[in-house]
């Protein structure tokens, strides 16, 4: 079968990338053509563009970016019926993809979704649209299936690849070594985000608050799709600077400072105690504030129902705060303990269902209905 699928983001394409590998497991004549990045390029297929063409941050950022936008929607609506696939599949980025959805539902193609856009987030009413132009959906948190559930529209709950490809990891043991890293120190990580737009708004903070943690070293998670160049006025003594090892430098972490995202997470799930930063523009602050109907903004606190990480939002995220906090996931053992446990409690109820093995099974089944 031919599979068209879209992923707007770096953690989509990761997603979406396992989700290929399990399809071509199950349909050994599975052909992909893509919107996506180098992981999804790695399974095979064509790619139409990358998704570093697509990545903006933000509500405003959004708005004044129509033009580029309208331009990519026409070229996937043209490739999509050029392409003529069984199915298209549609990795969360909300923005882009509902229009997809609604091109492609009107020419008679199937549409799946893989993550959720976070619809129960803000705008709820969204949800009938999804009814109306999405054949099947795949969610990978728990609360979202409920969520559906009071809108009479039944989705599938597959677990969380998060929660599956933190159990497979193997922690390096040589981490320390071939990072020329002090083994006599402890590790603070700090994962600024993925986009450069979220990097500047977040690391020159992060990093400013080293004099009270001289007996850390504060270690920075690069990305490979930025140069590698702009990270380099950020390292300095006491900081450094490593690329694509998050998930060995959160197995090696006492600590975390998360730019708020899929991290939260990852940062959960490997047992780390951390501090939630999020930082963006005025306009875009202010419209967010407007219009999300959530409590919080970490997947952690969202998943546990209640404040379980310390979430620094906008004006609350500033060096004094971050001193603050980062005391207490450090050095009050009391509060470290209660941290964890609701950590475990998290981890519980995700579960572990191999969700992109069970997504794939799924998809092909409905598929040859």
């Amino acid at each position: 079968m031919k599979y068209y699928l879209i992923a707007g983001e770096r953690s989509g394409d990761f997603h979406a990338a396992s989700l290929m590998a399990e399809l071509q497991h199950q349909d050994p004549q599975a052909d992909f053509r893509f919107w996506g990045g180098d992981q999804m390029q790695a399974v095979g297929g064509t790619q139409v563009r990358h998704y570093q063409e697509m990545a903006i941050m933000g509500f405003w950022e959004a708005a004044t970016s129509v033009l580029k936008f309208r331009g990519y929607l026409k070229e996937a609506q043209r490739d999509l019926l050029q392409y003529k696939p069984d199915v298209l599949i549609l990795v969360d980025y909300a923005g882009f993809n509902m229009r997809v959805a609604k091109f492609a539902k009107e020419q008679g193609i199937k549409v799946f979704y893989y993550i959720s856009p976070k619809i129960w987030a803000w705008n709820q009413g969204r949800v009938h649209n999804v009814k109306k132009l999405v054949d099947r959906m795949f969610v990978i948190l728990p609360f979202e299936k409920d969520f559906y559930q009071r809108f009479g529209y039944e989705v599938d709950y597959i677990g969380n690849p998060i929660s599956d490809s933190v159990a497979e990891h193997q922690a390096a043991t040589d981490f320390y070594q071939r990072n020329h890293l002090d083994p006599e120190r402890p590790i603070i990580a700090v994962l600024p985000g993925s986009r450069k737009q979220e990097i500047e708004e977040m690391l020159y903070e992060m990093t400013a608050i080293i004099p009270p943690f001289l007996q850390y070293q504060f270690i920075v998670a690069g990305v490979d799709n930025l140069d590698p160049n702009y990270y380099a006025h950020f390292e300095r003594n006491n900081v450094r600077i490593i690329f694509d090892q998050t998930y060995d430098l959160l197995a090696h972490a006492k600590a975390a400072l998360v730019t708020s995202g899929t991290a939260t997470l990852e940062t959960a799930l490997f047992n780390v105690p951390q501090v939630v930063c999020y930082r963006t523009s005025a306009v875009s602050y202010a419209i967010g504030k407007a219009v999300i109907k959530v409590p919080y903004i970490s997947l952690v606190n969202l998943i546990a129902d209640k404040e379980v990480v310390k979430e620094l939002i906008q004006g609350e995220f500033n060096s004094r705060n971050l001193v603050t906090e980062l005391k207490k996931i450090t050095a009050d053992e009391a509060f470290i303990a209660k941290q964890k446990a609701d950590y475990a409690e998290i981890r519980a109820k995700l579960g572990q269902q191999k969700s992109a093995e069970k997504a794939a099974k799924l998809m092909v089944g409905y598929l040859k209905k």
